[in-house]
């Protein structure tokens, strides 16, 4: 953090900063955890083209979980830009290490939010996943909303990058033949869109908190499927959340279609070594 942006955090803050250190913040931007003598503050800077429109996407995403007053997310100060640098400045989270009570409550707490409903899918606004354009255009099935809007752009891109191959891509028709089976009698969700370990954390206190959401009205179990991913999360979660919103038989095919959308979002993002995962899916399923 150079001077001048130092000075201007400070006159955001209105009050004297005693010190400032690097934290971990994601692969996309850098962080800062920020020391005032009444709190602490995490800071995000970023000087790519666009990234004052990824902040303020993931301010209102946040905002929008926080009005469902269903789960928390850090307190927003501000979000904005000095010269090309663009920042979104909220309160700092002491995190600790999650107990298997702490799962249980994410798990409650996550599905309250899952019980917010909408009569379309998508979102009033476009948002990011990662750093790649995520469309939200409102659709009335859950089908089309996922093709048109998840799998079809994500595909499409691929293609485009030449990490996929034309023959190697489902069509249209393809992908609404296999889904429209697996996709009846599903209701608008508000998800958190990227729900993986990386984007909740748990307070000091036990209170769980999202973070760098990628939010739309979509299934509910397309969070469940991100969380699956990389590793997964404690069983207590699962048995809880379970208890709330019950699986059925198609679940398990449905949750390695969904994981699909984020395999291709990696696979755009950091290139081949996720097309063995992603040629796998599209194989088992289209």
């Amino acid at each position: 953090m150079n001077t001048a942006f130092f000075n201007h955090i400070t006159s955001v803050l209105n009050q004297p900063i005693i010190n400032y250190a690097p934290v971990s913040g994601g692969d996309i931007s850098e962080a800062f955890k920020i020391n005032t003598a009444a709190k602490s503050y995490f800071l995000k800077t970023n000087s790519s083209g666009g990234a004052l429109n990824m902040f303020q996407t993931e301010k209102l995403g946040l905002e929008i979980i926080k009005n469902t007053n269903t789960i928390a997310v850090p307190e927003l100060v501000t979000c904005g830009n000095l010269g090309e640098t663009a920042f979104l400045l909220m309160e700092f989270i002491e995190t600790k290490t999650p107990s298997e009570t702490d799962f249980k409550t994410l798990a409650e707490h996550l599905a309250k939010l899952h019980k917010t409903s909408a009569d379309n899918f998508g979102l009033s606004t476009n948002n990011f996943i990662g750093s790649l354009p995520q469309q939200n255009k409102f659709h009335k099935h859950w089908t089309d909303f996922y093709i048109n809007q998840r799998l079809l752009p994500q595909l499409n891109l691929a293609k485009t990058n030449n990490l996929l191959q034309d023959s190697e891509i489902p069509t249209e028709v393809r992908l609404k033949e296999v889904l429209t089976p697996l996709f009846k009698n599903i209701k608008p969700s508000l998800i958190h869109g990227d729900f993986w370990s990386g984007n909740y954390i748990i307070a000091k206190n036990g209170t769980p908190y999202l973070i760098d959401p990628a939010i739309y009205f979509g299934h509910n179990e397309v969070d469940i499927a991100m969380s699956k991913l990389f590793g997964g999360f404690s069983n207590a979660f699962y048995d809880v959340y379970q208890n709330i919103f019950s699986f059925d038989d198609f679940t398990e095919t449905r949750i390695e279609i969904y994981q699909l959308y984020y395999l291709l979002v990696h696979l755009n993002l950091f290139g081949k070594s996720y097309y063995t995962q992603v040629k796998h899916v599209l194989n088992n399923n289209f």
